[in-house]
């Protein structure tokens, strides 16, 4: 199977991205297209380079060779604000939530739009602002939470609620690390269906290791494997695939269902 995304008009392209850490090549190769509003998994083995290749994309790695563009521009040798400033919002494997604010005012500080200390901890938010946050409350199902202090939320919620503030700042492309490690089967289902919700308005793209949780996404799959990508395809399609099988998913097309 080769990559069959069409590469013309993406959002974000990556195109022969190599990354070496002292000749040691944690990515190597590397192509990737996203198109405007698309939902898109990326699996792999541990080792594989997914987290290095986020690193990439967000300016946290400068690539050793390749580039990257987004909406056309290239974010290479751009410091990370600058990169979030410019519509990517990244969401971390650990939920990175105020904890001694409440919910409200977490998602407060996110809908925003002035970055200054001051006028984040004095100013009063504007009514399009405060519809815009009981509208994300009510996404990641906490308005019933609304005056709970973050740290008192399950680590469900908290993990909601720190995609509820990402989208608040309204960026073109989420990245989202593993958003379902340590959430209860309930939990990963609803985060599921979170984020198909937002795919349309937003592109996505999730990094997560739960085949059950990749395959309720019912989106493209791309599978990397020692810093360059093996196959893309359908859950169904890379399923299928015997490199897949042999290097991820295990020894036997029954075995990876």
């Amino acid at each position: 199977m080769t990559n069959t995304f069409d590469q013309a008009n993406a959002l974000l392209d990556l195109n022969k991205i190599t990354v070496s850490f002292d000749g040691f090549l944690a990515l190597r190769d590397l192509n990737l297209s996203l198109q405007s509003g698309e939902l898109r998994a990326v699996i792999g083995p541990n080792g594989a380079g997914k987290t290095t290749f986020l690193d990439v994309i967000t300016g946290k790695v400068a690539p050793s060779s390749g580039s990257v563009l987004f909406k056309g521009r290239s974010l290479v040798g751009i410091p990370e604000h600058r990169i979030a400033r410019l519509g990517i919002g990244r969401k971390f494997q650990s939920p990175r939530v105020f904890e001694d604010l409440t919910v409200q005012e977490n998602l407060e500080l996110a809908v925003s739009r002035s970055k200054h200390p001051w006028p984040l901890l004095f100013a009063r938010i504007t009514a399009a602002q405060r519809e815009q946050l009981h509208h994300l409350m009510s996404i990641v199902n906490l308005q019933s939470r609304a005056n709970w202090q973050a740290g008192a939320l399950s680590h469900g919620q908290k993990q909601w609620l720190e995609i509820a503030m990402l989208v608040g700042q309204d960026p073109d492309l989420l990245l989202v690390d593993e958003p379902v490690a340590g959430l209860t089967d309930e939990e990963t289902e609803l985060t599921a269906d979170l984020l198909k919700s937002l795919s349309g308005n937003h592109t996505v793209l999730v990094i997560e290791h739960d085949m059950e949780f990749i395959r309720r996404l019912e989106s493209p799959v791309t599978v990397l494997h020692q810093g360059h990508v093996l196959c893309e395809g359908s859950m169904d399609q890379v399923q299928q695939d015997s490199r897949v099988i042999e290097v991820y998913l295990g020894t036997t097309v029954e075995d990876a269902r």
